[in-house]
């Protein structure tokens, strides 16, 4: 499923409407259940155009954890498709997307005078859940002044645009996937989600990066590893002599690693078929609680050769 920027905007715009009538509005959580799909970008961009704070709720995850965030964050309501494998406490109240009625809704912008407040940049944007230090899962309260600085202070090292084609790879109650949902759609690019069974194959995601002629690329090292494998079978590019590639079917131009250590020397193979700039490498670091990176160090094939 295609969508353009305008129906995306419409769409939300309408389950908005539906948030706020339900008494969702800054300070305010709503907690999303959702399988990776456009109607899962739907309702996050809804819950933040109401003016709430989105607790991304993976269904993937087992029930306990589900059952521990939904009774720590105490959502307003809990966005779900009506035919979900999970069974939801009965005391919070369920917007089932796929049933709720929204013909009469406007698609326009939502704007303060509809919110129950306004909306205000140290607003809660999202609340992800850690492992935290004791075991038990932390809920990491994220304002929506982070997430703007996090881009505003990462423009510079990046030329982000239009024409640029990101993945959703990682599960969105990870925080990586901040970046990778809020980045295209800041920047005007296309944003390809990719459904979980193609993110376990890295054979087919392989092929999805191709089809989708991706640009930017975000991975956890332990990820891309599997992808360099599949690359190195693959056979993707002709290696000339003086060192540089030509690479015949993958469009990346930059990939950003983030989420955990990377291993330099492991990136050997990769600088062998390619290029340091075709695609070039980004190596970024932080955590949940300092709003998804802090560190950014560019990658070349004598950096690793090195390590």
């Amino acid at each position: 499923e295609r969508l353009s920027y305008g129906e995306v905007d419409a769409r939300a715009n309408r389950l908005a409407r539906v948030l706020i009538g339900a008494g969702v509005g800054p300070e305010s959580l709503v907690a999303v259940l959702l399988p990776r799909s456009v109607d899962l970008v739907v309702a996050l961009l809804a819950v933040v155009k109401a003016g709430g704070g989105y607790v991304p709720v993976d269904p993937a995850y087992p029930l306990e954890r589900i059952e521990y965030v939904l009774s720590d964050a105490v959502p307003v309501c809990v966005l779900a498709l009506s035919d979900r494998a999970v069974t939801l406490p009965v005391h919070i109240p369920v917007i089932e997307i796929d049933q709720v009625s929204v013909g009469a809704v406007s698609g326009a912008p939502v704007t303060d005078a509809e919110r129950l407040v306004p909306l205000a940049p140290q607003n809660i944007a999202y609340v992800i859940y850690t492992s935290g230090s004791t075991g038990r899962p932390k809920g990491v309260l994220v304002p929506h002044r982070n997430v703007a600085r996090l881009f505003a202070n990462t423009e510079g090292y990046f030329d982000f645009g239009r024409g640029d084609v990101w993945t959703m790879f990682h599960s969105y109650a990870f925080d990586f996937s901040v970046w990778e949902l809020w980045g295209p759609l800041l920047y005007g690019g296309t944003l390809v989600v990719v459904d979980y069974f193609t993110s376990r194959s890295p054979e087919a995601f392989r092929q999805l990066l191709v089809d989708e002629r991706v640009t930017v690329l975000n991975q956890t090292p332990s990820a891309f590893y599997q992808l360099d494998e599949v690359d190195r079978s693959a056979g993707s590019a002709d290696v000339e002599p003086a060192g540089t590639s030509k690479v015949t079917d993958l469009a990346l131009r930059t990939v950003v690693f983030g989420g955990e250590a990377l291993e330099l020397k492991r990136l050997s193979g990769w600088y062998s078929r390619h290029a340091d700039t075709a695609p070039r490498l980004v190596n970024m670091y932080g955590i949940t609680e300092t709003t998804v990176h802090v560190s950014w160090r560019v990658l070349d094939a004598e950096l690793a050769a090195s390590a």
